[in-house]
């Protein structure tokens, strides 16, 4: 199948085309003709399968088909909501990519920068908006942002806005809506809550569920190392004095970890930056540009901050920690291996991880190759024991301590004495 066959418009086909698309992913295939049949949409997809422009082409494609008039001032007509900052300014590139030969404008609305630009942005009109849910709520609260115009609802990884704490925001958002709309909802994971909110937003949609989220992309070469925590710094170091590791996308579980391990592999001569919520915005992109264009060779993130990163000839993914939520593996690993190509995913697991890499393993529904030739070998093979609770002892009644006599103030003579000088000195 072929983009002409899904009905798209020349100029948007002209910006495919511009841009290296050749073929529609599966996603693609199936979503894109139900978009632009007016139809809601429940999209399941693995990372790396083209979900963006799932949704994103149709939508140029239909706003496109009923312009604003020149005369009025630009309205709002669909909005994408996003977890990160990073995905929603990816997102906003690609849109601008395939809307470059069309009258679509968008407009990206997130934390972290100044809102001076982008409230000039949304004073000169944007067909789309691009935003996250926090800084949104904001310029609506300012009067900056109008939705009752809006005619086509993206939610972008529910899932993940939902582990954000995000959900009640959007909620707040969505209420500032038209009620009759197009709604079109992707997540990876489908907690109750999402699934709640799926019954509550979507009327009669189209399922599509493209790689499910247990099944690993097969031309993704995955490793596995047990190693101490100690000595996952070490092993990284010496991992990374391979010079075939071209690019490496190294996950942390904290953001101090993430700054830990950058300031080791400075340490040791390898360029590497970090990626997480305490970066500035501009700081985070420019962590993100330099890995893109080979000035750092190892970026480092947290899970949040790396929704977002669309890198398509990324070697090596390594996991520094096991992420205790199994689904999250494959969204890490995913990273890697995009456009055809092959590529590498390494994991370091510690003792105290090893019921985490059961969970994986369960998952994706087989056993990750173990790396034992190497200089760093798991030493302690179980987790210390923990120290057992004091014992309950049967309750009885607290033992007295037998009343102490009172001391007798020296000043202060027996009254019988009293009494006796008393009736001495009155006779």
């Amino acid at each position: 199948m072929t983009f002409d066959d899904l009905k798209i418009v020349p100029s948007i086909l002209k910006a495919l085309s511009k841009e290296n698309y050749t073929a529609p992913t599966p996603i693609q295939e199936q979503a894109i003709p139900a978009v632009l049949a007016g139809r809601d949409l429940l999209g399941c997809a693995q990372t790396g399968t083209g979900k963006t422009a799932a949704f994103a082409v149709p939508i140029i494609q239909l706003l496109s088909e009923s312009p604003s008039k020149p005369t009025a001032h630009r309205r709002i007509r669909s909005l994408i909501l996003t977890p990160t900052r990073e995905l929603a300014l990816q997102i906003a590139d690609n849109i601008h990519a395939y809307s470059q030969f069309t009258d679509i404008r968008c407009s990206a609305i997130v934390g972290g920068v100044s809102q001076k630009a982008q409230e000039r942005s949304l004073q000169q009109g944007a067909d789309i908006v691009i935003a996250t849910p926090g800084r949104l709520l904001d310029l609506m609260n300012q009067k900056y942002v109008d939705l009752q115009y809006i005619k086509i609802l993206v939610l972008d990884e529910a899932d993940r806005m939902l582990d954000m704490g995000f959900i009640h925001d959007v909620k707040k958002i969505i209420a500032k809506m038209p009620v009759k709309r197009q709604t079109l909802f992707f997540s990876a994971t489908m907690p109750p809550e999402i699934s709640k909110m799926v019954k509550e937003l979507l009327v009669n949609p189209v399922k599509v569920e493209i790689t499910p989220v247990s099944s690993t992309v097969d031309r993704i070469t995955q490793e596995l190392y047990l190693v101490d925590k100690e000595n996952k710094q070490n092993q990284l170091n010496h991992l990374l004095k391979d010079k075939s590791i071209v690019s490496a996308l190294v996950f942390t579980r904290t953001k101090h970890g993430a700054d830990r391990v950058v300031r080791e592999l400075t340490r040791v001569k390898v360029s590497a930056q970090a990626i997480h919520g305490n970066k500035s915005q501009n700081a985070r992109q420019n962590a993100l540009s330099n890995f893109k264009n080979g000035t750092t060779r190892v970026l480092v993130a947290t899970d949040i901050a790396a929704r977002g990163i669309d890198i398509d000839e990324l070697s090596h993914v390594i996991n520094f920690n096991l992420p205790n939520i199994p689904e999250t593996y494959v969204h890490r690993i995913g990273r890697t291996g995009r456009a055809g190509l092959s590529g590498i995913a390494i994991s370091f697991c510690e003792v105290e991880e090893l019921p985490f890499l059961k969970d994986i393993e369960k998952l994706i529904g087989k056993t990750i190759p173990q790396v034992e030739d190497h200089p760093y070998p798991m030493l302690i093979k179980t987790p210390p024991a923990k120290a057992p609770a004091p014992a309950k002892q049967a309750s009885r009644p607290a033992a007295t301590k037998p009343a102490k006599p009172k001391e007798k103030n020296p000043m202060l003579k027996p009254k019988s004495e009293w009494f006796k000088k008393r009736n001495k000195t009155t006779r």
